[in-house]
């Protein structure tokens, strides 16, 4: 087939593609369609982003820290400090620094992060118990509002039925702020399982819900401190709702912004394993095999035995091996001892019953040794351990001995 051959059926072949598809291709309707990839990276990474930028957009300066270096300047300009991350590891001296700012004329707002302890008479937040202040479980509030009414002695009667019909407040669950010339209320959402409570009168103002009290501001010096239960109105998937901004401006307002999003301070070993996690994982596995190489073990690694038959001396040393754990080194002495008699028996009728230093004259002559010599291997010796060496040579003197009859 020619080559102008295959280009016309190719061509024929595209056109008919081409026509059958047209129907399919006036059916096809183009819309678009929003995919929804949820919050940026640095929304993720900072959940009082939008808190930032609510306020910048209402012309507040706003300036974010990390940590609680140097305290800002209220000498030319009123300061706001919000501090709304964990103060776990604050200092005492770090306490007492940030309420001397604020008695200069600075404007604190922190977020109560203990409860009051009765039985140790403090919070352990440093910055609530400085100030005379408690928190409280907003359901321990009622349990203990019942075992009151529990422990009356006599009911009290009403002098008046009360109305039923009295209208309630509305979302009872929200905490409600009157404001001077304002008549109806804001409504924040704080949470509602908590309570402050100010034992010595020391706040001016304070916005409560139907059951606790949520926020508490006091004039402190020169300045102004503001106590709220929990910061997670001002995070970006509750700042939008009812209102929760206008609080924050409302707080800021007139003044410059500080907001402090980690007063912890990391040691050592949290800013190792942040910045270098592999060289600690190569530390923690060089320590590892330092400590199975030293290792105590039982001995020396011996090698694979083979599984071929085991020869007599094999035997012969690990039954000598044995006898000397089991019995010690006399008793080794001893058997050879006993040996070196039993032949000498055997070469001279009647040896028993010579004494002692005959016996030694007739192996001495049987052996050529010395009688000295032959003393000194039969002598019977002291229940002591004797020196590798020491224990060697008197083995050899014995064998010789044994040897030579």
């Amino acid at each position: 087939m020619s080559r102008r051959l295959w280009v016309m059926l190719v061509a024929l072949v595209l056109i008919g593609i081409g026509g059958a598809s047209v129907p399919w291709l006036k059916r096809l309707e183009h819309y678009q369609e929003v995919v929804d990839q949820g919050p940026s990276p640095a929304v993720r990474a900072d959940p009082y982003l939008a808190a930032e930028t609510f306020l910048r957009q209402r012309g507040v300066s706003v300036e974010v820290t990390q940590a609680l270096g140097t305290l800002p300047d209220t000498r030319q300009q009123a300061q706001t400090l919000m501090l709304l991350d964990n103060r776990e590891k604050m200092t005492p001296a770090e306490v007492k620094r940030l309420l001397n700012w604020a008695h200069g004329g600075g404007r604190l707002l922190f977020v109560a992060e203990r409860l009051w302890d009765e039985d140790k008479g403090r919070s352990g937040d440093l910055l609530l118990d400085q100030l005379q202040l408690r928190q409280f479980m907003t359901g321990d509030l009622r349990e203990q509002d019942r075992r009151r009414e529990r422990a009356q002695i006599k009911p009290v009667i009403p002098l008046s039925t009360p109305d039923i019909d009295a209208p309630q407040p509305p979302w009872p669950e929200l905490t409600r702020l009157y404001v001077q010339n304002e008549t109806d209320p804001a409504y924040i959402s704080f949470d509602p399982d908590f309570h402050l409570d100010d034992p010595q009168d020391h706040a001016q103002s304070w916005a409560n819900s139907a059951d606790a009290t949520h926020m508490l501001q006091m004039v402190y010096g020169n300045g102004l401190i503001t106590v709220i239960t929990d910061a997670d109105l001002w995070k970006t998937r509750a700042i939008g709702k009812y209102d929760n901004a206008w609080l924050l401006w409302y707080l800021s307002q007139d003044s410059a912004v500080t907001l402090v999003l980690r007063t912890n301070h990391d040691d050592l070993l949290s800013l190792l394993w942040k910045y270098f996690p592999q060289a600690l994982l190569a530390l923690a596995l060089c320590i590892a095999a330092g400590l199975w190489h030293h290792g105590v073990r039982n001995g020396p690694l011996q090698p694979e035995p083979s599984l071929a038959r085991r020869q007599l001396a094999e035997h012969l040393r690990a039954s000598a091996d044995f006898m000397l754990r089991r019995g010690g080194q006399h008793a080794l002495l001893r058997l050879l001892q006993r040996d070196i008699l039993r032949r000498a028996r055997q070469r001279h009728p009647g040896f028993e019953a010579l004494p002692v230093t005959e016996q030694w004259q007739i192996l001495a002559r049987i052996t050529r040794e010395p009688t000295s010599r032959i003393g000194q291997a039969l002598r019977p010796r002291l229940e002591k351990r004797l020196s590798s060496t020491e224990f060697t040579r008197q083995v050899a003197y014995l064998q010789t001995i044994r040897n030579a009859l």
